[in-house]
């Protein structure tokens, strides 16, 4: 090729640095469905370059709406299957939204949306207007600290969003003391909260039940739980979802890589996508601190003990799906041993409440789809084959990670459960 018939480098180099910035933008509003200029002005910048790009990609491929102004961008995402993992609201400490923390949640919101409120308020004057809407509705509140908690909590996730920012005083002043606070509101974020608009619903639960005048798209519908969701069950995909899994792995596995920067997995008893740079998680797993290291030790001790093998099922709910059944017994026994050992670096508080580590642990491991508690225990997906750590003495990388590094793409028959022969005889020596 003559130099006049060459490309110029330089397009290739635009296109990759454009694509480059468009993935980073749809990654950073699936982490961040609600943001605005004030909180995150670099990134703002880089959503409104891309703002066509933007809405083209998660439209066509999740369904999802964008609406981007001058002030913020709402990515609106569509309602998750009923047997989707919950997403609860979380309160700055860490802890999930309590009913009571929705209920002046939506108090608050109903409050702001008044037309006698400008764009600012006193907070004393958003507390008595929303003790007047209670009322209005039978709902009795009073001045106690669970309750001030429950509304700090509220009005503390619409300043994390950027909903209201606090102009003079603090809102944590108001609860410890009852200082006044000037609170500014967003007035044109307020209003886009709603994923659907009110006027559109007659009973609050359609606010995130499936429109069902929209026809069915079971490619889109895959692409979203493989997005949204930490694992993907095979039992829990429709049939057409599940034809689309397998005859369109290839697009799919492109499609999620090249918008959102993820990697697909699929294995016999279902599919998940992995960020490599452990950025777009909610839920991280594993990670630090007692719980996640509690429930990572719990899978591989209980994993070691019952040496599950390819094709293993248990009963949920009445059905027969992948997985091993780990009693509550056995359970209690390991977590009860892991803190005997761990005593030392785990947190004291939860070491002296066994009940109450046990509960955290069965709540991570439900969050990120790797575990389902039953009646008769907790029944351990195939995928915590996955996390079993390496033992120091064994210098070969883990299974898990020698067919993410193998080429190409796995086959969809393999699964995830190894043959006995895979399990180690020394679970208890000393782990990196």
């Amino acid at each position: 090729m003559s130099a006049a018939a060459r490309p110029p480098a330089g397009n290739a180099v635009t296109a990759s640095h454009a694509s480059s910035e468009r993935r980073e933008a749809a990654r950073f509003l699936l982490m961040h469905p609600v943001m605005t200029t004030a909180q995150y002005p670099e990134e703002m910048a880089l959503v409104r370059r891309n703002a066509a790009a933007l809405r083209s990609t998660f439209a066509t491929a999740l369904g999802y709406t964008l609406v981007i102004e001058a002030s913020f961008a709402r990515l609106a995402k569509a309602p998750l299957p009923v047997d989707a993992p919950v997403r609860p609201a979380r309160r700055s400490n860490g802890g999930d939204f309590t009913p009571r923390a929705y209920t002046y949640l939506a108090l608050v919101c109903a409050g702001l949306l008044s037309p006698s409120v400008g764009e600012q308020i006193l907070l004393s004057q958003l507390v008595e207007q929303l003790r007047a809407d209670a009322a209005t509705v039978g709902i009795s509140i009073d001045d106690a600290l669970p309750e001030r908690r429950a509304l700090i909590a509220a009005i503390g996730l619409l300043l994390d969003w950027g909903v209201l920012a606090e102009t003079d005083g603090t809102v944590a002043g108001w609860s410890e003391r009852h200082d006044e606070a000037l609170l500014t509101i967003n007035r044109s974020l307020l209003p886009q909260l709603l994923a659907r608009p009110l006027y559109t619903v007659e009973q609050p639960d359609q606010l995130w039940a499936h429109d069902p005048d929209l026809p069915a798209q079971p490619r889109r519908d895959l692409r979203r739980r493989i997005v949204e969701n930490p694992l993907v069950r095979r039992e829990d995909l429709t049939e057409s979802e599940r034809d689309a899994l397998s005859r369109e792995r290839t697009d799919i596995t492109l499609a999620l890589e090249d918008a959102f920067g993820l990697e697909l997995e699929v294995r016999a008893e279902g599919a998940l996508a992995y960020d490599t740079e452990e950025e777009m998680t909610d839920v991280a797993f594993p990670g630090n601190g007692t719980t996640r290291q509690a429930a990572l030790l719990l899978l591989d001790a209980l994993v070691d003990t019952l040496r599950p093998s390819a094709g293993a099922d248990a009963l949920v709910s009445g059905r027969l799906v992948p997985g091993v059944l780990a009693t509550w017994d056995l359970v209690a026994d390991n977590l009860e041993h892991l803190a005997e050992q761990n005593a030392r670096s785990w947190r004291s508080e939860v070491i002296s409440d066994l009940g109450r580590l046990r509960a955290e642990v069965v709540q991570l491991l439900t969050s990120v789809c790797l575990a389902t508690a039953t009646d008769n225990g907790l029944v351990l997906h195939p995928a915590c084959a996955r996390y079993r750590p390496e033992p120091v003495r064994s210098a070969a990388k883990p299974r898990a990670l020698r067919r993410l590094e193998a080429p190409g793409l796995p086959d969809l028959t393999e699964p995830l459960f190894p043959s006995p022969a895979d399990f180690s005889d020394s679970a208890n020596e000393d782990l990196p």
